[in-house]
Parts: C-alpha cells; structure tokens; sequence
C-alpha cells in the first residue's frame, strides 16, 4: 500500500513539474468583429490594441483556430484602432494570416502556431518602430497650428498630418505627408464639400476626398461607391 501511494505521488509531482515547465501563452487582447464566408474559405476580421510582433500576431491566430476547430480553411484580417472593417480594398488592415492545406505548403512556409499548424503571414503596416519614429517628427510648418492628428499611412510609409492655421480666415484644411526623416512629400489643401451632412475634403481633381471625425482620418476615392480604401487612427 505504502509503494503505491508513493508511486501516485511520484506521477503527481512528475505532472506538477512538467505543467509548471511550461510557458503560459501572453495572448494580446483581441475581438472579432466580421465573419465573411465563400465556398472555400471563412475569412475573420480581429481587431487589435495596437502594433503586434509575428510572434503575437500567430498566438491570437492560434487561439482562433483552437477555439474554432470546426474551420477548416481560416483566414485572419487583424486591423488597427480606426481601421474599417468593409473597406474598397486591402489597405484597411495591419497584416494577414491564412492557415494552409498540406499540399499549399511550401518550402518557405516555416511559419507555424503553437499546434504545428502551418500559417502563411502578410504584413501590410509598420512595426511599432517604425511607425513611432514616423509620429514623433515635427515639421516646422506645423508650429503654432491646430493640429488635428497624426495619421501613420501604413502603405505610403508617411505621416499625415491635417491642420489648420488659427490665423486663417478662411479656415482652411492644409493637408502635408511627411517622410521617416521629417521631409515633406506632399502638400495639399483640400476644397470642403458637405454631402448629405458629411464634411468631405477634396485632395484631388479626380474626387477623392478624406474625412476626419472622431480622431480618425478615412480616404476615400471617388467611385469607391462610399467605402474608404484606408482609415487611421491618430497616434497609432
């Protein structure tokens, strides 16, 4: 009796170590907000804090397809604060991650979560990095102006930034992109149009227009049926 309790201890302490040995997974918060399905895949739009790492990027995609194991083919939009989730392209989110069939993976796919299962990721915006060196210049020409955002352009890798001049009668919106070196790449000021009660500003001849409301700025063409092709949130 004496060496089968001591054997039951032994197992005990032997899946006390092991349990303890390994890692609790940090998850970054997330939420999903969309389900789109075709005939062959669900596709999941994941809404995140902020600016994640690959690593973190696998581990909520990973918890996803635990949680629903009855998916089979898995895609995962992850967008930003500010981002839209129907949008009239692919510039509305920070990165992609698809899960793959055995005969779709490739010799480059060494990418996997934490269940062996191979994932293929695309990652459309800056690293936190990056994008931080972006929202920390400060043109001069913006000195003693209201300012009313700094917008990270994830696909142009510039800085937006729309402001007003307080000295300004008019009131007008000057609108400037800047580079990772504090450079002006583009400078702009857009006519104000209002539409149905929405302030849109013109930044083209051809009618694409921008809207800034609620700390975020939405870009929008002109026959994009009224669905932004990028929106941002400022400071992110």
């Amino acid at each position: 009796m004496i060496k089968k309790n001591y054997t039951i201890l032994v197992c005990c302490l032997l899946m006390l170590f092991f349990s303890c040995g390994k890692k609790a997974q940090n998850i970054p918060h997330y939420t999903i907000s969309k389900e789109f399905k075709s005939d062959t895949l669900i596709t999941l739009d994941v809404h995140i804090a902020n600016r994640l790492t690959t690593a973190q990027l696998v581990l909520i995609a990973g918890k996803i397809k635990t949680d629903s194991a009855q998916i089979k083919n898995l895609a995962i939009h992850f967008l930003l604060p500010g981002n839209s989730d129907i949008s009239a392209g692919d510039n509305s989110y920070y990165a992609s991650i698809r899960y793959l069939a055995d005969k779709q993976v490739k010799l480059t796919d060494s990418l996997k979560d934490d269940h062996g299962n191979a994932v293929r990721l695309q990652q459309f915006g800056l690293d936190s990095a990056k994008a931080q060196t972006l929202l920390s210049q400060q043109p001069v020409v913006i000195t003693g102006k209201n300012v009313l955002g700094k917008f990270v352009d994830d696909y142009a890798k510039t800085l937006i930034i729309p402001f007003k001049d307080p000295t300004d009668k008019r009131d007008q919106l000057f609108v400037i992109e800047v580079d990772g070196l504090g450079n002006i790449v583009s400078s702009t000021v857009p006519q104000k149009i209002v539409d149905g009660g929405v302030e849109k500003w013109m930044v083209d001849k051809n009618g694409d227009y921008i809207t800034i409301k609620d700390s975020v700025l939405a870009q929008y063409p002109s026959n994009g049926l009224g669905l932004p092709f990028n929106s941002i949130r400022s400071g992110i």
